[in-house]
C-alpha cells in the first residue's frame, strides 16, 4: 500500500476511487511483480469494503470490477519448489548440526526429524507436548490446513527438547528475548553460517518425502500423513478417521535413526 497505492491514490477522497484508479495502482506491477500485485489488490479491496460498510462510499468494489472485466493480462506463474537437501547427505549434515549449541541448531534438528514447517516448530509450547504418550499436538491455528496435527515423538526428538525444560520458557525454542520464540529466519541464517547453500528449511520436508519414496520405508499414505498433507477426497477423508499415528511412529523412528546414523 505504501509503495504502490498511497503515492497514486493516497490523497484522494475514498468515494472517488473507481476502476481507473484501481488500474493505476495494479497495472504497472501486474506482470513483473504479480504476487505483490495480487496482495495489493486484496488490501485495496478490503479498505474499500470497510469504507462502504461505514457509509463512506457506495457501489461495487472497483477491484472486483477490474478482475471481472479481465482487463489485466493473464499471468502464468511457475511454481517454485523449496530447494531441498539430498536425503543421502542428511546424516553428515545432522552430525555437523549436533556439534553446535545454539538454540537455532536445536530447532533445526527437531525440524529435520519431524518434517514440520518452520512456524509449527518455532511457536511450539510446552503444553502441546505429551511426554507420557510421546506425542506433540500442534493446534489447528498453526497448521497450514487448519487441522490439528499429532506428531509422534522419537527418542532422538526427545533428546533435543527434554534438556530445554530447564529454561522454563513459554516456548520450547526460546529466542533472544525471554518467553519469546526464535525468529523465523534463525534456522535459515544458521544454514548460511554452516555454508549450506541452495537449501531451505522447508525443503527438509521434501527430503524426508524423497527418502520414503526412494528407500521404500513407508507407505505413500503414511508418509503424506506424516507431513500433515490431506489424503483423498472429502468423502474419503470423512470415512478415514484415523491419523495413522502408530504407523507414522514406526516410520518416524526409522527416519530418526537414519538421520542420526553418522
Amino acid at each position: 500500500m505504501r509503495d504502490y497505492a498511497f503515492p497514486k491514490i493516497g490523497r484522494m477522497p475514498i468515494d472517488s476511487i473507481d476502476q481507473p484508479e484501481g488500474m493505476m495502482c495494479l497495472a504497472p506491477i501486474w506482470t513483473e511483480k504479480h504476487e505483490t500485485a495480487k496482495r495489493l489488490a486484496q488490501r485495496i479491496k478490503v479498505v474499500l469494503d470497510v469504507a462502504r460498510s461505514k457509509g463512506f462510499r457506495s457501489g461495487e468494489n472497483p477491484v472486483t470490477l477490474v478482475k471481472e472485466a479481465q482487463v489485466l493480462p493473464k499471468v502464468k506463474v511457475k511454481v517454485k519448489h523449496h530447494k531441498a537437501m539430498a536425503w543421502q547427505d542428511v546424516p553428515a549434515f545432522y552430525a555437523d548440526l549436533m556439534s553446535r549449541n545454539a538454540m537455532a541448531a536445536n530447532a533445526l534438528r527437531f525440524t529435520c526429524l519431524t518434517g514440520s514447517r518452520t512456524t509449527e516448530v518455532l511457536k511450539m509450547r510446552w503444553e502441546e507436548l505429551d511426554f507420557d504418550a510421546g506425542v506433540w499436538t500442534c493446534p489447528e491455528e498453526r497448521m497450514k490446513g487448519n487441522e490439528e496435527h499429532r506428531v509422534p515423538l522419537t527418542a532422538q526428538m526427545l533428546e533435543i527438547i527434554e534438556p530445554l525444560k530447564a529454561l522454563k520458557s513459554v516456548f520450547v525454542f526460546e529466542g533472544q528475548k525471554r518467553n519469546q520464540p526464535l525468529s523465523n529466519m534463525a534456522m535459515l541464517m544458521l544454514l548460511r553460517r554452516m555454508g549450506v547453500e541452495g537449501v531451505t528449511v522447508h525443503g527438509f520436508r521434501s527430503t524426508f518425502r524423497d527418502w520414503v519414496s526412494e528407500t521404500g520405508k513407508g507407505q505413500w499414505e503414511v508418509a503424506e500423513r506424516s507431513l500433515s498433507h490431506r489424503v483423498g477426497s472429502k468423502v474419503e477423508r470423512a470415512y478415514a478417521r484415523s491419523d495413522l499415528l502408530e504407523k507414522r511412529r514406526a516410520l518416524m523412528d526409522e527416519w530418526s535413526r537414519f538421520v542420526t546414523s553418522v
